[in-house]
Formats: C-alpha cells, sequence, structure tokens
C-alpha cells in the first residue's frame, strides 16, 4: 500500500525534491520513515495570473501499513492507496472452438489484444484499415489534394482516431488501471512525463512509434494483426457469436472484442439489420475554433505569457443554459485543424498536435449537447443526423473537400463569412466563407453563440471576431451504444463483447484502453487460453 498526499501548491519552477520534502511535512511524516517517494500528478493553477502555481499529489510508501492508515484516518489530504501491479486473472473453464477475435485497433482493441495476448490467448485482430505507416501517407496524401479512402484515413486505420490527434490520455474516470495503462505506453515508448502530467499527452508523432511497438509485442506473442480486414458480419448461431465474415471469408471465432470505433456506421448499420440490441445515445455538434497559441497563453498567463517555466497554454470551457451544454472538446495546443472524414462526399473536422505543440495555432472543438430527443428517428437517428451535417457540408463548400469557415464576428451576427481574421487558417483542404446557419441546424448555432459570449468572459481570446471557426466538428463521441450485462457480453448474443468508443462506454484514449483490458479480462473469465 501508499500513501497520496494531495495539494502540494508551490511556485511554479519548484522541484521534485522540494515538492515531496513538502508533502511528506504536510503529511506529518519524516523523511526516515517513507520507504520510497514519487511524484503522483502535478498539475498547473493559473487563476491567478500574478500568482500561477503548481498543484501536486505526492505518493509515500512507508515500512508499516498500519502506520498509513493512521495518517490517512486523520489527516484529510491523505488517502490510502493500493500500488500491488495489475495482473489479469485466468478463471475461464470454456474451451474456444474458435479464435478469440478483436474487431478495431484502435486504443480499446489494441489494449484487449495486449492483455490478452500476455495472457496466452494468442488472438487474432481485424482492422478496416491499414498499418500506420501506410495509414499516414494515405492520411496526408489525402490532405495534400489526393484521393480519399473510406477504409483508411483519419478515423480507420492502426491506432484509430486517437493516432491523427493530439494522444490526449485526459479522462474523468477514476480507475486503477490508468496507471496500468500509462504504465505501459511509456513502455512502448510514449514520454514518461504523462506518469505524472495531470494533462498528460503523447502527440501524433510519438503516438505512431506505440501504436507500432504494441502491435510488435502482440505478435511476438503469437497474436495476429490483420489489416485491410473488416468485419463485414457477424454470425450467430443459438444466440452466441460463432464466427465473422472477413473480405468475404468466414472464420470461426468463440469471442469477439467489439472495438471498432465511433464512427463505424457501416458496422451499426450491419448490426442493427441483424437485430442485435443497440440504442440511440447523446453526443455533440459544431465546429473548430481557431486562435493564435501567443493569444491563448496571454488569456490564461496574463504578463508571464512566454515565461519558458510554463506550459503551452490549454483550456477547457463549459456553460449549461436550460438543460443544453456547449464546450471546448479536444483542444489542441499548437496544433492544426484536420480533415476527419470516414466516408466519400462529406467533411468532418477535427484537432491535431504533435508532441512539441509548437505549432502557431491552437484549436478546439465548440460543441452543442444534442440528444436523441433532437434527431429522433430511432436507434440509428443520430447516424442520419450528423451524416446529414457532414454532407450538407461537403456540398456548401465546392463539393472538394474543402471545409465550410467563418470567423467569429461574422458569425454571431449571424451572417457568415471570413470577415477581418486575426488567425490564419491551417485546414489542409482550404476553407470556404459560409454561413453556418446553411449546415448546422439552429439550437446547435444559437448555443454556439451563447458559449462564446459566457467564454469570452473567461478567456480573453474567445472575444477575438477575427478567429476562424471551421465546421463541422461531428465526431465527439459515438452516436450509440451497444448494451452489455454483467458477463460484460452483449445483451442478445453471448461472446460478443462491446468496447471502448464505438460501443458507447469511452471518451478517449485512456478511457477506451481502460475498456479493452476490462472486456479482455471478462473474455478470460469465460475462457481458457487457445
Amino acid at each position: 500500500m501508499a500513501i497520496i498526499i494531495s495539494g502540494i501548491s508551490l511556485p511554479v519552477g519548484t522541484g521534485d525534491g522540494e515538492i515531496i520534502a513538502a508533502a511528506l511535512k504536510k503529511a506529518g511524516i519524516s523523511h526516515k520513515n517513507a520507504v520510497r517517494t514519487g511524484i503522483h500528478k502535478i498539475s498547473l493553477d493559473a487563476r491567478k495570473q500574478n500568482d500561477i502555481r503548481t498543484v501536486s499529489s505526492v505518493w509515500a510508501e512507508l515500512e508499516s501499513c498500519d502506520e498509513e492508515r493512521k495518517i490517512c484516518g486523520r489527516r484529510d489530504n491523505c488517502a490510502l492507496v493500493d500500488i500491488t501491479p495489475f495482473t489479469p486473472v485466468i478463471s475461464g473453464e470454456k474451451r474456444p472452438e474458435g479464435r478469440i477475435a478483436v474487431a478495431g485497433f484502435g486504443p480499446g482493441g489494441m489494449f484487449a489484444a495486449l492483455v490478452l495476448a500476455e495472457a496466452g490467448y494468442c488472438p487474432v485482430v481485424f482492422e478496416r484499415g491499414a498499418d500506420v505507416d501506410r495509414r499516414a501517407r494515405a492520411v496526408t496524401g489525402f490532405w495534400n489534394g489526393g484521393s480519399f479512402s473510406p477504409e483508411t484515413n483519419v478515423q480507420f486505420g492502426e491506432g484509430g482516431a486517437g493516432t491523427f490527434s493530439d494522444g490526449k490520455l485526459t479522462t474523468r474516470i477514476k480507475d486503477p488501471l490508468c496507471r496500468f495503462v500509462s504504465a505501459r505506453l511509456t513502455e512502448m515508448g510514449a514520454p514518461e512525463e504523462i506518469l505524472t502530467k495531470a494533462k498528460p499527452h503523447i502527440g501524433t508523432d510519438r503516438l505512431r512509434g506505440v501504436v507500432k511497438n504494441i502491435r510488435r509485442r502482440i505478435t511476438e506473442l503469437g497474436g495476429e494483426v490483420r489489416f485491410n480486414s473488416r468485419v463485414e458480419d457477424i454470425c450467430v448461431r443459438n444466440g452466441n457469436v460463432c464466427g465473422v465474415v472477413v473480405n468475404g471469408e468466414e472464420i470461426p471465432v468463440s469471442a469477439l472484442i467489439l472495438a471498432v470505433g465511433h464512427s463505424a456506421r457501416d458496422t451499426f448499420e450491419m448490426m442493427y439489420s441483424k437485430g442485435i440490441a443497440m440504442e440511440p445515445k447523446p453526443f455533440a455538434v459544431g465546429a473548430r475554433i481557431e486562435h493564435t497559441q501567443e493569444s491563448v497563453n496571454r488569456s490564461l498567463y496574463g504578463v508571464h505569457a512566454g515565461d519558458p517555466a510554463l506550459p503551452v497554454g490549454e483550456y477547457q470551457l463549459s456553460y449549461t443554459k436550460n438543460g443544453r451544454g456547449v464546450y471546448t472538446f479536444c483542444m489542441c495546443p499548437g496544433g492544426t485543424v484536420v480533415p476527419a472524414q470516414s466516408e466519400e462526399n462529406s467533411v468532418v473536422t477535427n484537432g491535431m498536435s504533435e508532441f512539441a505543440r509548437d505549432g502557431e495555432n491552437a484549436n478546439a472543438a465548440l460543441v452543442v449537447s444534442v440528444s436523441p430527443e433532437d434527431f429522433g428517428g430511432g436507434v440509428l437517428g443520430g447516424v442520419d443526423f450528423v451524416r446529414k451535417i457532414e454532407r450538407a457540408a461537403f456540398t456548401l463548400a465546392g463539393k472538394n473537400y474543402a471545409a465550410p469557415a467563418s470567423t467569429v464576428g461574422a458569425f454571431l451576427e449571424g451572417k457568415g463569412g471570413i470577415v477581418s481574421p486575426t488567425v490564419t487558417g491551417t485546414y489542409a483542404r482550404g476553407v470556404v466563407p459560409c454561413n453556418f446557419n446553411d449546415v448546422l441546424p439552429p439550437f446547435v448555432t444559437d448555443m454556439m453563440r451563447v458559449g462564446l459570449g459566457v467564454f469570452s468572459k473567461r478567456m480573453a481570446c474567445f472575444g477575438d471576431k477575427g478567429a476562424l471557426l471551421t465546421a463541422p466538428e461531428t465526431r465527439t463521441s459515438s452516436p450509440v451504444r451497444i448494451p452489455r450485462g454483467e458477463d460484460m457480453c452483449s445483451l442478445s448474443v453471448k461472446g460478443l463483447y462491446p468496447c471502448g468508443e464505438g460501443a458507447g462506454y469511452a471518451g478517449g484514449i485512456m478511457s477506451a484502453a481502460v475498456d479493452g483490458v476490462r472486456q479482455a479480462c471478462a473474455v478470460m473469465r469465460e475462457f481458457k487460453p487457445e
């Protein structure tokens, strides 16, 4: 066991040794009684621009567990945690009659396959897109004006959608497996700092190497990763998964971890046609807002902007009115706005940063919550809702994969267009001045305007009428959920294990990876290793 000592507020630039000493003093622990210590998490508190501080938590392991419990019992800032490394338990007795399979090689699928392979299950992974190197070439080619591939793109391919993002690991879940996932990522090449930063990120450039290393580990242990292999059908016999059809070939499987991601609309449609239990769920849509990184830094740090001791500025803003939320999402410091569609004749935007986050601009999604009551139309109503937006954007911007854009001032006036811009947009396929009222529903644009007004009072850069909006942002999360029972299987098909963002059980790289670990453990509770 160990103690987590939280709330250690010190000036920016304070060294790790001083932070640990301050934490031990605050907890009443002498150095000689601490067997091991270390930094648990470090975050930045910039609420007071004249007093920017780091807020840290420190872990300390004592010789006596009883003493650890006593300290935690009398101090509110101390909590007892179990630091025993996670080890999956194999308890299944059923012999697999087919392969243990994983559909999708994003964060959920990768970690499910990794845990299974390390436990001796030799999983087979079916990924519809290409390996990360071929994928990077295909995506870059499209961004530079080449043809679009509906199978290998920003959404589909090795690493999933997160491979072309900031590699953010921030999550709201409080799960001990987050530490396990972070540690494994560092083993595979991610920077060590992700273990201690409160808002960790890997960066698109480094994430690609990490993804390849995870794949190598899986295959070295007897697993198999098949690229350009889309699961076209799921075979069911007597209420149990018995196989999958991949590229026209039926392959026997005993268990299928379905980690296809939030954009696998054709998979959702196939499942719906087979009567597999699904339900619509809330998500959010809007646009990307782009400022200069310098203006973001000034808004956060004031006169201290540019201080090398301070990290590049990032933010997360939200506001709710009459039950509807508007918020920023997937903020990319020093990043670019990128084309992110998964279907032909559509436009989708996303954000991407490399590890250094040293680009001139910053961007974030500015999105509004959407509920099933807003789109109706049954289980796949959300899919139809966002598809209509994406196709309208494609048509409005000239049918050549350029994106509709507007400066904030023109958008607030309800006219649209690019008027007196203060930032040079980064969207690779180019932008066309447009009125967002022709792309997004009124309840979305109205709430975006409310949000801009509120956020401008919190950060000065949001009051810049020359900032650029590029639309649409429609892939915040899956529009469906695939319900599962206590055994973690689909409610309607045994042996089918819905996983990650596409199944409606995650909201980012970390939570999807954690869900992949949990689904792998669920398979192990049912089946013996092959």
